[in-house]
């Protein structure tokens, strides 16, 4: 396993907690090899960054319950929207 440290050198705070995000749902951007997509950037998010994904086919704004995905709001700070394809 990597050390959980930020790009800084330093050690990762929790980014998200309400709702709970990361790939571990512990509000930091800890992964391991299972997390095929590695979900481990933390962003604010704006509103022309979510209108351009979903203009793009990467609806990020509308909430789909039965992944426990809440959808996403402008300043919102989620570390689980990247997705490496």
């Amino acid at each position: 396993m990597h050390p959980k440290i930020n790009v800084a050198g330093t050690e990762l705070k929790p980014c998200s907690t309400n709702p709970m995000t990361g790939w571990f749902r512990d509000g930091c951007c800890n992964t391991d090899v299972n997390d095929r997509g590695l979900h481990v950037v933390c962003c604010i998010l704006t509103s022309e960054f979510l209108e351009f994904a979903r203009s793009q086919g990467n609806d990020l704004i509308t909430a789909v319950p039965e992944h426990d995905f809440p959808g996403l709001k402008p300043g919102e700070r989620p570390k689980t929207v990247l997705h490496a394809r």
